[in-house]
């Protein structure tokens, strides 16, 4: 007989937020900055978004970070 396995459900834990705010424009940056800037989901200036932390979201902010504001949750 083959012994059927026990589903084990994860614990759903809050992720760590982190608020993030366009503080000055993108003009006249480097185009890959550009494409951070939006890859976070950031529009126009002082828009603000919330992004879950992770490792790569924080690599995403210490790249623009002269352009935005942070604020961890």
């Amino acid at each position: 007989m083959v012994k059927a396995k026990k589903m084990v459900k994860a614990k759903k834990t809050a992720a760590k937020m982190i608020t993030l705010t366009l503080a000055k424009g993108v003009a006249r940056t480097r185009e890959d900055h550009r494409a951070t800037v939006r890859g976070l989901g950031l529009k126009w200036t002082n828009h603000t978004v919330a992004v879950v932390d992770t490792v790569c979201t924080r690599g995403m902010i210490n790249k623009v970070g002269y352009l935005l504001k942070v604020v961890e949750q």
